[in-house]
């Protein structure tokens, strides 16, 4: 079972730190947008561009991402679809969706939901930092060492 990364890449900041995590470690890549992105145009990276609409993208991942996979999102409620699917879920930051931590996610999106639809201002996420990125690549390196950890168990 081969490790397979997938970027909800509409508004995903560290691209080209994927793709070079990616190259370095031999993993296969899905950009996945709903209109053309530039991408580099290599054998591991494949660029899937889906029609329009609400959760197109999501749900093209969603059916793909599986036991092993990485899931790069800000998406709540796709990476409670891929957590159920046993793949990773990583936010851009380096913070990673876990079992433990899906459902307060999911309330709090609820919740500001709810406040925004009430007229109440919410603020959005913290600018995006270098420091930001730093712990993304060192969070998608543990997420590719747990993946393979998790083949190599299941295989033996």
């Amino acid at each position: 079972m081969a490790t397979t990364l997938y970027i909800d890449a509409d508004a995903c900041p560290v691209k080209e730190e994927v793709y070079r995590v990616a190259r370095r470690c031999g993993l296969k890549v899905f950009v996945v947008s709903n209109a053309w992105i530039n991408t580099p145009r290599e054998p591991l990276i494949e660029q899937v561009v889906v029609d329009a609409g609400p959760d197109v993208a999501d749900d093209w991942i969603a059916e793909r991402a599986q036991r092993g996979d990485i899931v790069i999102t800000a998406d709540i409620p796709l990476a409670d679809r891929v957590l159920k699917s046993g793949a990773q879920a990583l936010k851009s930051n380096g913070q990673p969706f876990t079992a433990d931590s899906i459902g307060s996610a999911l309330a709090g999106r609820m919740i500001g939901e709810h406040l925004r639809s009430m007229g109440v201002p919410t603020s959005g996420p913290a600018p995006f930092s270098a420091a930001d990125r730093s712990r993304f690549l060192q969070a998608l390196d543990a997420a590719v060492v747990r993946a393979r950890r998790e083949a190599s168990s299941e295989a033996s």
